[in-house]
């Protein structure tokens, strides 16, 4: 008897989503598999393939506007979230490269104002930084964070001062944004200006990035995809501070970034030691993966504006995610 009841509970407890979005068979085209996704709830989702050798392509379904039925558009500006920390790294091993950083000094060294403010300030290097091997806690982390999130970096940071850390300077891996808001506030007394400027100097125009912005303050905010949460009615498109991409801009850095055209002389191997090539970004309203597939030679760059941290809207967007990249791979 309690072998049947057993049973019946791990049947219960099965994540019949998931497995039906898995083990449904694999439709012919991108495009298709693309409209499928409608089918786990998502409000809307974009997709750039761009496979060696062949053209680029865009795909998109369901609602850019859900209120205003605007269709998904493949061109949308999007909240790219932590896909950002990319061009970060990027713009960092810039100005290692250049003498005007070095990964071995610390965060007391920088930014001393924090010396008594973050535990370990004085041990915790730009490389710990950057490998999220600093110990200092992670702001987003922080109880109700997203019910009422800060309005801007300090209020973030401040979040996260005269903290205990998780641990001591580069005893283990631990990824906190908090190392990343940092190291924007060191490039910028660094550069003596916004960081974001830096990056689109030396990254987005050289590759010629025209659809990639610091927030959607910078930008007509009906380009922007709208953003949703599974039970809140209202659009998150105006909440939570992120830098905002078209998928083919995304997908055509990445491509730069794995084949080295983003990098001059020694940027290279300074970050190929210190980050890596491919990121996700979630935030409430807006989950994205970024991602190159080395034995099909192609990047994959998939949106999606729906979440619920709670739920199976994760696990269901990577499992599209994963269908789409087999499916071009049967397709060579």
């Amino acid at each position: 008897m309690s072998l049947l009841i057993g049973s019946v509970i791990s049947l219960v407890f099965v994540p019949w989503a998931l497995l039906f979005a898995w083990f449904t068979p694999l439709p012919d085209t991108v495009q298709q598999e693309v409209t499928s996704a409608l089918a786990h709830e998502f409000d809307g989702i974009i997709v750039y393939v761009d496979k060696k050798g062949q053209r680029a392509r865009s795909y998109a379904a369901g609602w850019h506007n859900r209120e205003l039925k605007v269709p998904a558009n493949s061109q949308a500006l999007f909240k790219i979230a932590s896909i950002s920390k990319l061009y970060d790294a990027v713009a960092v091993s810039k100005l290692v490269a250049a003498g005007r950083l070095s990964l071995d000094e610390t965060l007391a060294h920088y930014l001393p104002e924090l010396k008594t403010r973050i535990q370990y300030a004085d041990k915790i290097t730009l490389r710990m930084l950057l490998q999220h091997r600093s110990g200092i806690p992670n702001f987003t982390d922080v109880k109700d964070y997203w019910k009422n999130p800060p309005a801007n970096a300090e209020q973030a940071l401040a979040l996260v001062l005269d903290l205990t850390a998780k641990f001591k300077p580069d005893e283990k891996y631990d990824y906190s944004n908090s190392n990343y808001l940092l190291i924007s506030k060191i490039m910028e007394k660094v550069l003596g200006y916004d960081h974001f400027q830096f990056i689109k100097d030396e990254i987005l125009v050289p590759l010629g990035l025209k659809h990639t912005f610091r927030s959607i303050q910078d930008v007509d905010k009906e380009l922007v995809m709208s953003g949703y949460y599974v039970g809140v009615e209202h659009d998150l498109k105006m909440e939570n501070e992120s830098m905002i991409a078209s998928a083919e801009d995304v997908g055509v850095f990445l491509r730069a970034l794995n084949e080295g055209s983003v990098f001059n002389n020694g940027e290279q191997q300074l970050y190929t030691n210190l980050y890596k090539y491919e990121h996700t970004g979630l935030i409430p309203g807006y989950q994205s993966i970024a991602k190159y597939h080395k034995e099909i030679d192609t990047v994959v760059v998939q949106f999606v504006n729906t979440t619920n941290f709670d739920g199976d809207t994760w696990a269901l967007s990577e499992i599209v995610y994963n269908r789409i990249v087999k499916i071009v791979s049967n397709n060579n």
